[in-house]
């Protein structure tokens, strides 16, 4: 029998949580893209920013832009969480591949510490939820009354 809160849309938080992932990753995705300097001003030091090969900044920008345009999948997500899971396991294996990323970036001394701020919030906050929206998407998948 099915959780009386789980629609066949998915749990009712899921849209929400969906539509709140995609208005963080477009303010997110804007700054970075319009405003590169100061974004990256709150990640390292004034020395180090003034340092920056001006390259470095269009590659922050393109990263700005890839985030916002995951903010559009998850809002067209929102609409039905389950029907597009596969919108959700995209930005989930980014929101995983971004911290291996980072954690090279440290290894290999290239990135600075500073940055896990942006690995919290634009990662590993979302692990659980859209963890969450997967495993409901593979039950409903898996269910014998799936339409």
């Amino acid at each position: 029998m099915q959780d009386s809160r789980i629609s066949s849309k998915g749990p009712d938080w899921a849209p929400a949580v969906l539509k709140i992932a995609a208005i963080y990753n477009l303010i997110w995705g804007a700054l970075t893209i319009l405003l590169p300097e100061w974004s990256l001003g709150w990640l390292i030091d004034e020395q180090r920013l003034l340092a920056l090969d001006p390259l470095t900044f269009v590659f922050w920008q393109c990263i700005g832009m890839i985030v916002g345009v995951y903010g559009l999948g998850y809002w067209a997500a929102a609409a039905d969480p389950l029907r597009h899971w596969p919108i959700v396991l995209v930005g989930f294996l980014g929101k995983i591949f971004g911290p291996i990323g980072f954690l090279q970036g440290l290894w290999l001394e290239t990135v600075p510490l500073t940055f896990g701020w942006t690995i919290l919030a634009n990662d590993i906050l979302w692990w659980v939820p859209f963890g969450l929206i997967l495993w409901h998407a593979r039950d409903a998948a898996a269910s014998p009354d799936r339409r």
